[in-house]
């Protein structure tokens, strides 16, 4: 298992590298502030009306995020495969509860670390400082923007094509209509595209 766990840090690392070059002195300070979690297909992570404390690293497995209304509908805001980093990102900045939920749409093993200790070495080391500044510009703002444009621009059938462009297995690892809820639109408006897709 320590085997495993090292691979996964490794990938922790390059996936930190990716967006900024971190230092060796950086890097131990990071390791210090992790903890692993395994997580069950359907496991909670964060519940709405928690207030979030960590941000994640998936090493394997599948994340969503969610937020459900009154009537018990249910709007699956974002899918976060391997290697990415979800989290409550409003619920973390403001200290106050969140509106989304976090659940494991796969069995997931995490790489968790606690936001305020994350944020206290960023103030601390400008390295890791520019991976934070790094990573919300292309996950915060550019991809945000772009899925925006995307369904306002695009047809349901054109997201789902990017989407599995993006994560082409993705529709072999989960549930149709988690992917439905993602792209805003019904199971069977979903199954009528694939069928459509197929001919």
């Amino acid at each position: 298992m320590e085997t495993e766990k090292e691979k996964y840090i490794l990938a922790l690392k390059d996936a930190f590298n990716s967006y900024a070059k971190l230092s060796e002195k950086s890097w131990s300070l990071i390791r210090e502030i992790i903890r692993f979690q395994a997580v069950k297909k359907g496991e909670t992570i964060l519940r709405a009306g928690q207030t979030a404390k960590d941000i994640h690293f998936i090493c394997r497995g599948i994340l969503r995020t969610f937020a459900a209304d009154g009537q018990g509908n249910i709007y699956t805001k974002n899918i976060f495969l391997e290697h990415s980093f979800p989290a409550s990102k409003v619920s973390l900045l403001l200290q106050a509860p969140s509106y989304i939920a976090i659940d494991a749409l796969e069995d997931s093993v995490l790489i968790n670390f606690n936001f305020m200790a994350y944020k206290q070495l960023m103030d601390e080391n400008e390295d890791i400082k520019s991976f934070y500044i790094a990573y919300i510009e292309r996950n915060w703002i550019i991809e945000k923007e772009q899925r925006e444009i995307s369904i306002v621009m695009e047809n349901a059938s054109e997201r789902y094509l990017k989407l599995l462009e993006k994560h082409p297995l993705l529709d072999k690892r989960i549930a149709q209509h988690h992917i439905a809820s993602h792209l805003g639109i019904t199971p069977t408006q979903l199954s009528r595209i694939r069928k459509a897709l197929k001919k």
